[in-house]
């Protein structure tokens, strides 16, 4: 009897040990499955390979996706123009769904006009609350075809479909502000678009005349003014909007983090947005602290994420590399420093006397702001609207110097003026005979 019963125990433990084993095994399938990449369809695996490394995983560790145009066109078309389409997909994202209230988080490498806070605002359009998110590409491109494999990468790793009229809206609402960025910056346009959707969807606002009320009173707190067309534009994509059925306290997270990467990126070039002087005083110490974080804490803030294990070195000395949350970019150097300070004098200045005149220069100040450009614009120029000037027509391609070994690859992509590293084991750019330092859409 004893005998049997050993045996009982003997084979109960074993089974008991291989269901475990199994749990496991599927948890581990789970958590590799989470992390989803995609890549532009139209790189070479050269450049592909090169994307991997960036986002520092291996093709087995990772589901990895690819995105084509057709694909970007589905949401996109009819709200963006054939230059902004394109005709190529380029860009690539690695995207990980996060716990419950870390809000959208995104880092952007070789993205020249789609900005961090940006998209993460957009994602909150599609339906993504919480998610880690990276967009990069080899080379310059625009970023405008980067929605469409993120939603695509979130909609793998969760298992669960966005809904699709919230994508085409996500994809309206890319295009609407970055064609009013290229007028007013893109800072203010994502902080106008975020704040008037947070109050739309806050306030369950539906009156039209509301709602164009509500964008009044926001774009008077960003200081600038605009055309019919673009408050027509504004009213139009708020009133689909808030037809949706979204719930703000899922989405408050990622709303309020894009504002407060905003105001700090517009308080980095000295402006601020007229939201009242004791929000002013909060915005600002919060920024003291989260600066003091970044530059003491470095990426020790959570290493587990996406953000901080990107190779950003790998893609040149000249990548423009930025993300909502500075940190998981680089320590800042001496002058970065220098140019906090400065900073905190300028807001000084402006919170008491609303003069500019006596603000401390501050062109080493950094992280840059999106708004910049490599243009040789000087004096009082704004710095809003230095990228919109760089556009040329690209049927040509990238210098076949940068990388002989890589096809000719025809395009009818917009490309905007850059410095491009001539680093070929870098940069993998597509062929060209004639054209140089260049930035494709896409």
């Amino acid at each position: 009897m004893n005998k049997k019963l050993n045996n009982f125990k003997k084979r109960f433990v074993t089974l008991g040990l291989t269901a475990v084993l199994s749990l496991s095994s599927l948890g581990l399938v789970f958590a590799d499955g989470a992390r989803v990449v995609t890549l532009g369809a139209n790189l070479t695996q050269e450049q592909k390979d090169t994307m991997l490394k960036y986002f520092g995983v291996n093709k087995d560790e990772v589901v990895i996706l690819e995105v084509n145009n057709q694909e970007e066109r589905k949401y996109l078309q009819g709200v963006a123009t054939e230059a902004q389409l394109g005709k190529k997909t380029y860009s690539c994202a690695y995207v990980e769904p996060t716990k419950s209230g870390s809000g959208i988080n995104v880092k952007t490498a070789n993205i020249t006009w789609a900005t961090p806070a940006m998209v993460a605002t957009t994602l909150s359009t599609a339906g993504l609350t919480d998610a880690d998110v990276v967009i990069a590409a080899n080379f310059p491109v625009s970023g405008t075809g980067a929605l469409t494999g993120i939603m695509k990468a979130f909609e793998d790793a969760t298992g669960k479909p966005l809904e699709e009229d919230k994508k085409e809206l996500a994809s309206e609402e890319l295009i609407t502000t970055g064609d009013l960025g290229d007028d007013i910056g893109q800072d203010k346009a994502t902080g106008i678009v975020n704040d008037v959707k947070t109050e739309i969807i806050k306030n369950n606002t539906k009156d039209t005349v509301q709602i164009a009320e509500t964008i009044n009173n926001v774009v008077n707190n960003y200081n600038v003014t605009l055309s019919d067309e673009q408050m027509a534009k504004l009213e139009s994509l708020m009133e689909k909007i808030s037809k949706q059925d979204y719930n703000y306290s899922e989405m408050k997270n990622a709303l309020e983090s894009v504002s407060d990467v905003v105001n700090e990126n517009l308080s980095a070039i000295g402006e601020n947005v007229n939201t009242g002087f004791f929000d002013k005083i909060k915005s600002f110490f919060e920024g003291i602290v989260d600066w003091f974080k970044g530059l003491f804490g470095g990426n020790n803030n959570d290493n587990s994420s996406i953000l901080n294990n990107t190779n950003d070195s790998l893609l040149g000395e000249n990548a423009k590399i930025d993300a909502t949350d500075k940190s998981t970019i680089n320590l800042p150097s001496s002058e970065q420093v220098e140019g906090f300070f400065a900073k905190i004098w300028n807001w000084f200045t402006g919170l008491f006397d609303g003069n500019d005149s006596n603000k401390v220069d501050d062109n080493n100040a950094t992280p840059p702001s999106n708004e910049e450009s490599n243009s040789d614009s000087t004096g009082d120029s704004s710095v809003d609207s230095l990228e919109q000037n760089s556009t040329v027509d690209e049927n040509v391609q990238p210098d076949s110097s940068i990388n002989p070994d890589s096809p000719v690859e025809n395009s009818s992509e917009n490309l905007n003026s850059t410095n491009v590293s001539n680093n070929k084991d870098t940069l993998n750019t597509p062929d060209s005979e004639n054209t140089t330092n260049q930035v494709i859409n896409y």
